[in-house]
């Protein structure tokens, strides 16, 4: 297993305990919408209101790249709430398109070949999120990757 982590706080994902949620969507432009609402809901049950828009925004970020970047079938989301923290995982068939902050290129312009501003999302997320990274899961023969963040209540944090 390779493990890429871009934060000072890796966690490995997803923590141990709290409840767990999954969902598997096809690999289309819906994709990103669907997983967004999932992720959504779930913290709004679970009494998570201040990191409703922080998760809606790297769920997005993440799962649009797996959209953009990957042939993968589906779209693996993978959601673990407790009562400080989130962890969201989104896993893709592609084992070695491993995401990169500083390694995306943006032309001169700020558009990519979307025709949309590219190349920041991942920023976006580093700079949201308590820890996030990146797992490539299968050892010699690797199958599939996992990129995965976590979301923390301040006030819950400096509790513990």
């Amino acid at each position: 297993m390779t493990t890429v982590n871009a934060t000072a706080h890796p966690v490995p994902p997803p923590p141990p305990r709290g409840d767990t949620y999954r969902l598997a969507l096809p690999n289309t432009a819906a994709a990103p919408k669907v997983a967004r609402e999932f992720v959504s809901s779930l913290l709004g049950i679970n009494r998570h209101t201040l990191l409703v828009e922080d998760a809606r925004l790297c769920v997005t970020e993440i799962v649009t790249n797996a959209h953009r970047h990957t042939a993968t079938p589906f779209i693996r989301v993978h959601v673990t709430v407790d009562r400080k923290r989130v962890t969201v995982c989104v896993a893709d068939d592609e084992p070695w398109a491993l995401p990169a902050t500083a390694s995306v290129p943006v032309p001169a312009s700020g558009a990519d070949s979307y025709g949309g501003v590219g190349g920041r999302g991942l920023l976006l997320v580093e700079s949201l999120a308590w820890a996030w990274g990146a797992v490539v899961h299968g050892g010699c023969v690797p199958r599939h990757k996992v990129v995965w963040f976590t979301l923390a209540e301040p006030s819950l944090l400096e509790a513990a």
